[in-house]
């Protein structure tokens, strides 16, 4: 089962020539290295490309461990560019080789070196990319399997296979299993032995299981607003574990630096302003939170907000969740004042989406529900509702657009137009 990946070809492709150390990063097992070294090699050989100016280096292969001292990698590299062509040079994991960013630097000024390297963590961060690379470095993060992406190879009824995709994710290996069981036990067992394992190791963390009760906290209020103090009092009330907000906040950042979770801010809409005490987080995979929980507390209302979150931020949106407030009159004619959260605050540039995520609108009392807080916000920017149950988009009487959620992870229709 081969997953084309056509939105990142297409994004490896036009940064070839830009003259910067192309980073490749995201969470481990999402294909970044068969993205790399099959798909963009083969794109590049039908673009004309000799293989050998291809220049691949897996440094997580034994083989090569000679190759992650910075002298024989350069040595090694050298060695195959014979002439004046241009060549590529993808370096898989390059965080192994030691001071692999002089490395990468020596070849900045080389003009016929084309350089591509993947790596899954904080060293990889965005943050760090500008200052490692001298300001030449272009991040391209690569994200697991979108809908659009699994649906168009696995086929078959919508439903169906969006149920499959909301329980076991987008891992490219996961879909390639047959029985859900091998889905599962291949999930659970990528959690304890590659994130778990490789955040502890990278972070030098000693509490295993603080970081994986953590984990399943996080799961279990997927989508929820939260914060340190209150995940903190969780960890005593309900878990006995007496653990500080400094130590969550650190394990917190661990977890984001692996690309294993993803922070959502708060935004006061009509204040203009970032609301600092409350946040949302959500999986970079649907499947792996699942595997956390057990497979048990699966949610579909909060799988469904995951999965659009993932999908908004895949195609390179800022995306914070909101808040805006909103007056009535009780009863008595007294005034009350109420906060009305919105899903999610999409930003593009100097454009704005505003998008509620709804599992099911099944009566015309859901539908004040979910509009409530958009019919709140006059700044004339667009108003979304993704709805799981409506197979047909369209505007409603309030002017806000109506979306099917196949419509949006199909990429049927444009939310911008």
């Amino acid at each position: 089962m081969v997953f084309e990946r056509k939105h990142y070809l297409n994004l490896l492709q036009d940064a070839d020539g830009n003259g910067m150390i192309k980073v490749i990063t995201g969470i481990r097992r999402c294909g970044k290295s068969f993205l790399l070294f099959k798909l963009f090699r083969k794109r590049l050989i039908e673009r004309g490309v000799h293989e050998d100016h291809i220049i691949q280096v897996n440094l997580e292969d034994r083989r090569n461990k000679k190759l992650r001292d910075p002298d024989a990698l350069l040595e090694h590299i050298d060695s195959l560019m014979i002439d004046a062509d241009k060549y590529y040079i993808m370096l898989d994991e390059v965080q192994l080789v030691n001071e692999f960013e002089d490395v990468l630097n020596s070849y900045l000024g080389v003009p016929n070196a084309e350089v591509y390297v993947t790596g899954s963590n904080a060293k990889f961060l965005s943050k760090d990319i500008v200052t490692e690379f001298r300001g030449r470095g272009w991040e391209i993060q690569i994200h697991p399997l979108s809908f659009a992406e699994y649906y168009e190879v696995v086929g078959g009824e919508k439903a169906e296979a969006m149920e499959l995709y909301n329980k076991y994710g987008g891992l490219p290996a996961v879909a390639g299993l047959e029985k859900p069981e091998n889905k599962e036990n291949y999930l659970r067992e990528i959690f304890e032995t590659v994130y778990l394992r490789d955040v502890l190791d990278r972070n030098h963390l000693k509490n295993a299981a603080g970081l994986r009760e953590l984990v399943r906290i996080l799961a279990s209020i997927m989508g929820s607003s939260t914060n340190v103090r209150r995940i903190t009092n969780t960890f005593k009330t309900a878990v006995g574990i007496d653990i500080t907000p400094a130590t969550i906040s650190k394990y917190i950042e661990c977890l984001q630096d692996a690309f294993i979770i993803s922070e959502a801010l708060r935004y006061d809409v009509k204040g203009r302003k970032y609301i600092g005490t409350e946040t949302k987080y959500y999986f970079e995979d649907i499947g792996i939170r699942n595997a956390v929980v057990g497979f048990r507390q699966l949610e579909p209302t909060h799988a469904m907000e995951n999965v659009v979150y993932n999908d908004l931020r895949r195609n390179g949106f800022s995306v914070d969740v909101g808040l805006v407030e909103s007056f009535r009159r009780d009863g008595e004619g007294k005034l009350q004042r109420r906060n009305l959260e919105i899903d999610f605050i999409v930003n593009r540039h100097d454009e704005r989406l505003y998008i509620q995520s709804a599992y099911a609108l099944p009566s015309k009392e859901k539908v004040e529900q979910e509009q409530a807080s958009l019919l709140q916000i006059s700044d004339g920017f667009r108003k979304i509702i993704i709805a799981g149950n409506r197979y047909s988009s369209g505007y409603n009487e309030n002017g806000i657009l109506v979306v099917s959620l196949y419509d949006f992870l199909l990429e049927k229709i444009d939310l911008w137009k």
